[in-house]
């Protein structure tokens, strides 16, 4: 894998700025050092125009002039603070999601067969899951079936595939049957789960495949995956266990979404408020490990410090060896638990709450509306139901376009791109026609 370095650069923006000159009060040169730095400071706040929506470009770019350390009202020892989910928000597709399909195709595990076991059943109920994740008989399928199956492939890769207790090489694993059925059937696992069980039980259960990892290889993992997906098409993927290993969940497949993508235009917000004297945290529903990789990796370039990530925590052993365990007294960082880490670890530190909020989900719906200092909630439009919080406040941002007051952006997406759009439209991957809300 050709592991070359993200280069992605940021135009700055020139503005011009104009001053009256007074008849005897201000020498023309001094009018025209005061523009000069107007000119300058400006550039340094407002942000390049990119694929922004023209409209949330210019409330962002107020809101950090009027906030910001180049405002009037600005205290350095009361700086204001942003948080951002990562996943679907600052960057394009799913970075926990693309590290699972990196991890299966290349086998990065550090369990045994009785760990990954443990792992995978962990808190996950014995009920069938939902219709839409039947077999190709049309039979229903728990984790108990399912499980077997995927313990019995991953013990005959854990004894053939070399980068475990065998001598075979990876390409001469993928060929074989046990490889295909690994694979797919965890990559479907990993959505029935999703689509069965509340957010509680699903969101935390694809951290588990980290189980017998250290840190350092957890980031390894992360910062490749993010190479290797930025040289993927933006395209639909689809698995399918072989017919000749059908175990006991029979014949299953999968379809997911691959070419991840970092978003210049969120590269150069986080940029612009840090020059301004914000304070950018990123809360996230992947894990913790992985989301300080890619949120501080410069190859990546959003550069934020990688103790400035909060997401999901799991026990370690004293060697730092990650557990099947999530850390005792550490909330899940999707839903309320995003307001209870933004509540723990910085309303406690600043004595206020963050000035601006960005996510794309209902996991990000709680932290959006839960604090009285948030002036301003951008949300990346993915057509979000419009009985949830987050699909009113879209429908909000909509009703509210082009109001100086709106508290609520809309921006669109194309999904067959995997880029903003200028306007509040999100196309759907194969869609040719952008679409407002769902």
């Amino acid at each position: 894998m050709k592991t070359t370095r993200v280069r992605l650069s940021v135009l700055a923006t020139v503005i011009a700025a104009a001053f009256s000159i007074g008849a005897c009060t201000t020498a023309p040169t001094s009018v025209a050092t005061q523009a000069a730095a107007e000119t300058t400071r400006l550039s340094q706040v407002r942000l390049a125009e990119g694929n922004w929506d023209a409209f949330n470009r210019e409330q962002l770019d107020r809101m950090i002039a009027t906030y910001g350390k180049f405002g009037p009202n600005y205290n350095p020892a009361r700086p204001p603070y942003v948080v951002f989910d990562w996943d679907n928000t600052t960057i394009f597709l799913d970075i926990e999601e693309a590290a699972l399909i990196y991890q299966l195709e290349n086998l990065r595990f550090g369990a045994t067969p009785e760990q990954l076991d443990k792992a995978i059943r962990t808190n996950i109920p014995a009920k069938d899951f939902t219709q839409n994740f039947r077999n190709a008989a049309g039979q229903a399928i728990n984790i108990d079936r399912i499980a077997n199956d995927i313990t019995r492939s991953y013990t005959w890769l854990y004894q053939n595939y070399v980068g475990m207790k065998g001598d075979r090489p990876l390409q001469a694993i993928r060929q074989t049957p046990q490889y295909k059925d690994f694979i797919a059937k965890v990559r479907f696992l990993y959505e029935a789960i999703g689509d069965t069980f509340d957010h509680a039980t699903s969101y935390p259960w694809v951290t588990y495949l980290f189980t017998g990892m250290t840190e350092p290889q957890v980031r390894a993992l992360a910062a490749e995956t993010m190479l290797w997906q930025h040289g993927q098409p933006v395209e639909s993927v689809k698995w399918q266990s072989p017919a000749e290993l059908p175990g006991e969940a029979g014949v299953v497949s999968i379809s997911w979404k691959n070419g991840l993508r970092v978003v210049p235009e969120m590269q150069d917000l986080y940029a612009k408020l840090r020059n301004a004297g914000f304070d950018v945290y990123v809360c996230s529903a992947s894990y913790i490990d992985v989301i300080r990789e890619v949120s501080s990796n410069p190859a990546f370039g959003y550069n934020n410090p990688a103790e400035r990530a909060y997401a999901m925590e799991l026990e370690r052993d004293a060697n730092g060896v990650i557990q099947n365990r999530f850390r005792a007294g550490y909330a899940q960082t999707q839903g309320a638990g995003k307001t209870e880490t933004i509540k723990r670890f910085l309303v406690s530190r600043y004595g206020y709450g963050p000035i601006f909020i960005a996510g794309d989900s209902e996991g990000d719906q709680n932290m959006m509306k839960d604090f009285a200092d948030t002036k301003l909630v951008l949300i990346i439009n993915r057509l979000r139901d419009g009985k949830t919080d987050i699909g009113k406040f879209s429908r909000i941002a909509t009703e509210t376009y082009r109001r100086p007051d709106a508290k609520f952006l809309l921006q669109g997406r194309d999904d067959n791109k995997g880029v903003f759009v200028p306007s509040q439209l999100h196309y759907k991957l194969g869609a040719k026609e952008g679409q407002l809300l769902k």
